[in-house]
């Protein structure tokens, strides 16, 4: 298993694993799930919305990591570095830094 010593570090290793553009679009498509998914728990002021959250933000991800990257998500190896990677990834499309 790699080993890095910050995000600074870790970041451009996650843009490699998802180097592919449908996956990268998954991964954007499933935070923006999240955030609206956080919404409805919070309206609602019912947690069973953040099991749906959740299960829509992996889901997406994985299902482009496994049948587009052909890869295993960073998730497995490194779960607080890839879950900070996924909101910078996704500030990064949102800006038009990194392409959708």
């Amino acid at each position: 298993m790699q080993r890095f010593a910050s995000f600074r570090e870790f970041y451009p290793f996650y843009l490699g694993e998802h180097a592919h553009a449908v996956s990268r679009r998954l991964h954007f498509i499933g935070s923006c799930g999240v955030l609206v998914l956080l919404g409805v728990a919070l309206w609602h002021r019912n947690a069973w919305w953040l099991l749906a959250a959740l299960v829509c933000g992996y889901g997406f991800a994985w299902v482009g990591h496994f049948f587009f990257e052909k890869n295993r998500p960073a998730t497995f190896r490194h779960p607080l570095y890839s879950f900070m990677g996924d909101w910078v990834m996704f500030k990064d499309i949102l800006t038009g830094r990194i392409r959708f």
